[in-house]
């Protein structure tokens, strides 16, 4: 007999309708284990242990509760437990999986995040089937790191390195991937492992070296979250971002790129980034430009005056996975002498746990 760890948090998978509003109650996230026990996906070979340090819809989620969310699985007995599956709320499950991929590089046994996309009792809900691969997942691979199990539009299970995954869709509720590339998926309840390049094998996860984040503590550790993040669209005038000393400044700018990796470039005027991030370097702001594939490509010419101008490339990143890595920096390296620098060698530099879309070394 294996034994999990279940984390709610609430979300939608944890919520119940009524009278036209969906809202988080402690038993919503319970029922999903009555559910299970009373389905096809019950398996006899697990146990499984709750706790509930959250109750919340996702949307609400704050540093704040990354921190009481984290304490509470570091300190659980990882000895004990085949795995650990957090149950989540769609709505930001990919800033929290990509935040935790970091955090918990060096765990070493699954730690899986799943959502659903509407309540458990609307048969429409995917959450008994995302909980029930999820499960599988962890029972079959056994692979260490953290990952998402989350059902795309073809109610197929995928399973998507933490930070991997990009916010969900409106419209159509799906999480997408960096080239649409997944890390694989659940079939006949067993794991599929999806041969690319770009994915690191399960002998590469099972074997891989320390990220050197282990040592954390959650009573000392601070996410920052001075960072604003801006999205470029026809009229952005930068005019309006007019911030001020001390504790009124951020401590980044993360701007969002069209798909080809550009911005409006123009030199002069309140819709140029150019002048924007010339204003931010003036009062020590850095400005990072992501996403973008390769810098070693062949840019844009507007591309290249935003660099030219100050601009910090972060490239084969996803928006979620530098937005996360940055505030992570800020936390570890803000205080120190040469914070800026140390915070821009980290986002930059090596992967934590993948983060860098791009060929692993005998994948």
């Amino acid at each position: 007999m294996k034994r999990l760890l279940i984390v709610f948090t609430g979300g939608t998978i944890g919520s119940r309708s009524a009278g036209g509003e969906i809202q988080v109650n402690e038993a919503g996230s319970y029922a999903l284990l009555d559910a299970y026990n009373a389905s096809d996906w019950k398996r006899n070979d697990v146990a499984m242990d709750t706790i509930q340090p959250l109750n919340i819809l996702s949307e609400n989620m704050t540093p704040n509760h990354w921190s009481t969310l984290s304490a509470a699985i570091k300190e659980a007995d990882w000895n004990a437990y085949t795995g650990i599956i957090v149950t989540h709320g769609s709505d930001t499950l990919a800033y929290t999986a990509a935040m935790f991929s970091y955090l918990f590089a060096d765990i070493t046994i699954p730690l899986v995040f799943t959502a659903s996309n509407y309540p458990l009792a609307d048969e429409r809900s995917n959450g008994l089937s995302n909980f029930g691969h999820s499960i599988d997942y962890i029972m079959d691979s056994g692979l260490p790191g953290v990952f998402v199990v989350y059902a795309n539009d073809q109610a197929e299970p995928i399973v998507y390195l933490g930070t991997r995954i990009t916010q969900c869709e409106p419209f159509t509720d799906q999480f997408r991937c960096p080239y649409g590339i997944p890390y694989g998926k659940m079939t006949n309840r067993r794991f599929e492992w999806l041969a690319h390049e770009f994915n690191p094998s399960p002998e590469k996860l099972r074997g891989r070296e320390s990220a050197g984040l282990a040592a954390w503590k959650p009573e000392s550790f601070v996410i920052d979250s001075s960072i604003v993040y801006v999205k470029p669209y026809p009229g952005l005038n930068y005019s309006y971002y007019r911030f001020g000393d001390g504790d009124e400044r951020p401590k980044a700018i993360l701007h969002d790129l069209h798909h080809s990796g550009t911005a409006c470039a123009a030199d002069d005027g309140p819709y140029s980034l150019t002048r924007f991030i010339e204003a931010c370097r003036a009062q020590n702001i850095d400005v990072y430009l992501c996403p973008i594939k390769d810098s070693s490509d062949s840019l844009y010419s507007s591309s290249l005056k935003l660099i030219e101008a100050g601009a910090i490339v972060i490239e084969k990143l996803s928006v979620e996975a530098a937005l996360t890595k940055l505030m992570l920096g800020w936390g570890l390296y803000g205080e120190a002498a040469d914070g800026r620098d140390s915070v821009k060698s980290f986002v930059t530099g090596t992967s934590i746990f993948y983060e860098r879309n791009e060929a692993c070394d005998d994948y």
